[in-house]
C-alpha cells in the first residue's frame, strides 16, 4: 500500500507578517549600563529597592553609626562646648566595629549573589565588559562605605556650628575627616570585595571579611602593646602597617594632624607616614587588580 505525498496548492500558502522590526531607539551604550549596575549595587547596599528584611541591618547599622554623633552633638550644644570632644578623624577609628560588621554585610551581597547564581557572564554579554563591572561595583561599595562614615561626621559638623563653635577650626576638621573616610572607604571597600568575591557562598564571604579586618587589628595592636612595654617605640609605629584600620590611622597622624590610638599616642612621623600612604594606595591599587584577575575567569 502506498501514499501519496501531499501537496500544497498556491491557495493554501500563506506568510505571516508577525510584526518584527529593528530597534530604532537610541542606544546607551557602556556608560548608562555602568552607571545603571553602579546605582544598582549603591541602592542594594542599603537595601532599597530589595525587601524588607534587607533593609533592617544596614539601616540599624547606619543608625548605630550616628547615634553617638548625635550625642555628642547634644552634650556640647547644652554644656555650651568650645570644642567638640571627639575628634573628626577619631569617629571612624572609634566605631571601627560597626564599619567592619557593615562591610562583612554587604560586600558579598554585592558580588557573592552573581558568583553564585552564574549571572556574571549576563553582564559580559554585552554592551557591559569586565573593567565596567568591576568599576561600578568597586565605585558602589566605597561610596556605601563613605556614605556610612561621613554622616556622622556631617552631623558633628552641624552640631559644632550650632554650639558657635570657631568656623575655620571646625570647618578644617571636617574636611580632614572627610579626606580619612574617602580613603578608608576606598581601601576598605577594596579589601571587602576581595574577600567575598573568592566564594560564592555568602556565608564565608562574610567570615572573610570579619577575619581579615578583625585577626590583624587585634594581632596587631597586641604586638604594639608588646612593643611599647619593651620601649620598642619603632617597633610600634612599624606594626601598623599590617592592619587596615592602622593604616588609616598612620595616615591621618601623619598627614592629617590626627591624634594617634597607637600606644602613648606613638604614631608615625611624616616619613614613616609616607609608607603608610604608599601601603594604602597599593593594597587599593592590588584590590582593583585582584578583581580584574578574578572576573576575567568567571566572565568566561
Amino acid at each position: 500500500m502506498t501514499t501519496e505525498p501531499q501537496t500544497h496548492t498556491p491557495a493554501q500558502t500563506r506568510i505571516h507578517n508577525i510584526g518584527y522590526r529593528d530597534y530604532a531607539g537610541p542606544r546607551l551604550g557602556r556608560s548608562y549600563a555602568r552607571r545603571s549596575l553602579f546605582s544598582q549595587s549603591l541602592r542594594g547596599a542599603y537595601g532599597l529597592g530589595r525587601s524588607a528584611k534587607s533593609k533592617v541591618l544596614p539601616m540599624i547599622l547606619f543608625a548605630v553609626m550616628c547615634i553617638p554623633a548625635l550625642v555628642v552633638v547634644a552634650v556640647a550644644v547644652a554644656t555650651k562646648l568650645e570644642d567638640l570632644p571627639l575628634d573628626y578623624t577619631r569617629y571612624a577609628i572609634f566605631t571601627q566595629a560597626v564599619i567592619g560588621l557593615y562591610l562583612a554585610a554587604q560586600a558579598p551581597q554585592s558580588v557573592s549573589r552573581d558568583l553564585r547564581f552564574k549571572t556574571v557572564p549576563l553582564y559580559f554579554s554585552r554592551p557591559i565588559e569586565r573593567v565596567d563591572y568591576v568599576l561600578a561595583k568597586y565605585g558602589a561599595m566605597a561610596s556605601a562605605l563613605f556614605v556610612l562614615t561621613a554622616s556622622p561626621l556631617l552631623i558633628l559638623y552641624i552640631g559644632s556650628l550650632l554650639a558657635k563653635m570657631d568656623f575655620a577650626d571646625q570647618t578644617r576638621g571636617f574636611a580632614q575627616g572627610l579626606v580619612s573616610v574617602a580613603l578608608l572607604s576606598l581601601l576598605f571597600g577594596g579589601i571587602g570585595l576581595v574577600m567575598a568575591a573568592l566564594t560564592p557562598r555568602r556565608g564565608f564571604g562574610v567570615a572573610a571579611v570579619i577575619a581579615v579586618l578583625t585577626i590583624t587589628y587585634g594581632a596587631v595592636t597586641t604586638l604594639q602593646a608588646i612593643a611599647w612595654s619593651t620601649d620598642s617605640l619603632g617597633a610600634v609605629q612599624w606594626l601598623g602597617l599590617f592592619s587596615p584600620i592602622t593604616l588609616i590611622d598612620g595616615v591621618q597622624t601623619a598627614f592629617l594632624g590626627a591624634t594617634s590610638s597607637f600606644p602613648a599616642e606613638a604614631g608615625p612621623d611624616a616619613g614613616v607616614g609616607a609608607v603608610y600612604l604608599l601601603v594604602v594606595l597599593a593594597l587599593i591599587a592590588g584590590s582593583y587588580a585582584v578583581l580584574m584577575r578574578r572576573y576575567r575567569k568567571v566572565g568566561l
